[in-house]
């Protein structure tokens, strides 16, 4: 099993033309020979996979990396009742995503937008 810690940071976007180093996601998950989300290591490991959503200006969100019956990958925070409309977010086609410094990733955020991520470090 290979556990990893993968860094997204916010990529460019008319907010933030360079980026955002202060805006973005850390997260432990189980990753395959190609770089995936392996889904079996997963379900083994899964109380071990979290995440912490920082944003500048907000507390950290903690939560863990889900899987959805719907084969989608989603991040759940450990939020009170109050706020559990909105503690999920679904990340675009991660199942079929390569996780390596470099690339791109895509999250539907609680507020409905779904913005564009650099992963910048994997270890």
């Amino acid at each position: 099993m290979n556990l990893r810690t993968i860094r997204l940071e916010l990529a460019r976007n008319a907010e933030f033309p360079e980026g955002s180093a202060q805006h973005g996601y850390e997260f432990v998950a189980p990753l395959d020979g190609a770089d995936r989300i392996d889904l079996e290591a997963w379900r083994q490991h899964r109380e071990r996979c979290v995440v912490r959503r920082f944003w500048a200006g907000e507390d950290d969100l903690r939560g863990h990396l889900a899987h959805s019956q719907g084969r989608r990958w989603l991040f759940h925070y450990d939020l009170e009742a109050a706020a559990e409309a909105t503690a999920d977010e679904p990340g675009y086609r991660f199942e079929a995503h390569a996780f390596r410094p470099g690339e791109y990733a895509s999250i539907t955020e609680a507020d409905g937008v779904t913005r564009t991520f650099k992963v910048v470090s994997v270890r």
